[in-house]
């Protein structure tokens, strides 16, 4: 016998007893009054800035005291008033090499991890939340649930080809263990939350 069959065969004895799946799982939940504080926590423990606001116009006049310069500003967002407005989608990504701010509609948010689901018809190219040094995403209050769970069971069953969950600046500490942030995506970070949508 050879030292594989031995090992596979030692293997093969001491398999685990099979246990049948539980069929009903219960997971915590955060309920409807909560949402709203659970998100700021977990954003700003992200590092995030959260903002709340009544309507669209505000967010522009808060990008105007942020950042000065609308030039360097792209907003998916016509009716915030502020920034320049993507034509198309981006073919060229050279056109996004000075781009400093990136606003971005997220379709749902998660309370318990802060995390935003941002798709692909919502923005012109995949690269738009990660290039920018500052990311701003605007979500309705409506759009937050409570869990990740809640969260896949509302998203459709067939989305677009492109999605993902942001949950704060760039973060990472993998060099010497030391935490950089910025070196993946937006070095910062804003949410504003949409009382009224």
């Amino acid at each position: 016998m050879t030292s594989r069959e031995k090992i596979l065969s030692q293997v093969r004895q001491n398999k685990p007893v099979a246990v049948p799946l539980p069929e009903n799982i219960s997971f915590a939940t955060v309920t409807a009054p909560e949402r709203l504080p659970a998100f700021v926590k977990s954003f700003t423990g992200a590092g995030g800035v959260v903002g709340i606001v009544s309507d669209l116009a505000s967010i522009g006049r808060e990008l105007q005291v942020l950042f000065d310069k609308p030039e360097r500003v792209m907003n998916t967002l016509p009716a915030i008033g502020y920034g320049l407005a993507p034509d198309e989608a981006i073919a060229q990504g050279h056109v996004l090499a000075n781009l400093e701010v990136a606003v971005v509609l997220g379709s749902l948010g998660v309370a318990e991890n802060g995390a935003i689901w941002v798709s692909a018809e919502n923005i012109p190219t995949r690269v738009l939340p990660f290039i920018c040094e500052h990311l701003v995403l605007v979500l309705p209050q409506s759009q937050i649930v409570g869990t990740m769970h809640e969260a896949y069971a509302v998203l459709p069953k067939s989305f677009p080809d492109y999605g993902v969950f942001i949950a704060g600046p760039s973060r990472t500490a993998d060099i010497e263990q030391s935490l950089v942030i910025g070196a993946h995506g937006p070095k910062r970070a804003h949410v504003f939350i949409l009382e009224k949508e």
